[in-house]
């Protein structure tokens, strides 16, 4: 199989630390390409109409695109159980918090790199307004599901937190977190986040 991929992009990351954590490095290749919202790779275009990336050309059937639907295609490759059926409704509810704080983010990125100094302040003020909210979550009621073994909803919310010190280094998210911040710390040095740490 071969993943098209981006390093910087946070969705690709967690498809990309999957793979480490599950022992699929030799069942999955990755492809980097160069692509942005404005001008998709072929290769993207090739693999998903949307253009987006993260997917997953399979030799047995269509490619498969959104990181969500390619961590649940791959983790029915492992037997480390990132989605543990035990507590599967809170592994996705924590991964859906998670996107939602990069949608948020990336939205931010975008806004910036493509108006410049024409920037909707207002706009931008709003998405970290939704990032905020979704981190004091995490603060106040996910700390307990973010310990024991690893989930996709560790690696989406490890992942999104590192998004957001590479695109907002200016915004503090770790003021008035200590438990995320602490968790975070451990968790990034994990050998397979920093083996898809984007430069």
């Amino acid at each position: 199989m071969q993943l098209i991929m981006s390093p910087p992009s946070p969705y690709a990351r967690k498809v990309r630390v999957l793979i480490r954590e599950g022992g699929l490095q030799d069942a999955v290749t990755e492809q980097e390409v160069t692509t942005t919202p404005l001008d998709s790779a072929p290769q993207a275009l090739a693999a998903n109409p949307l253009g987006r990336i993260p997917a997953l050309i399979r030799a047995e059937g269509p490619a498969l695109y959104d990181s969500r639907v390619i961590c649940r295609y791959l983790d029915s490759m492992t037997e480390v159980a990132f989605y543990p059926e035990a507590r599967l409704w809170e592994v996705l509810t924590l991964e859906a918090t998670a996107e939602g704080i990069l949608d948020s983010a990336v939205s931010m990125t975008y806004e910036s790199r493509f108006r410049g100094d024409t920037a909707w302040d207002g706009w931008l003020d709003a998405q970290w307004a939704k990032i905020d909210r979704a981190l004091d979550a995490l603060e106040a009621r996910w700390m307990s599901h973010l310990s024991g073994p690893i989930t996709l909803g560790q690696i989406a919310t490890g992942c999104a937190l590192g998004y957001l010190d590479l695109r907002q280094p200016g915004r503090d998210w770790r003021a008035g977190r200590p438990a995320l911040a602490e968790w975070e710390g451990r968790f990034s040095a994990r050998p397979a986040m920093r083996a898809t740490a984007p430069d």
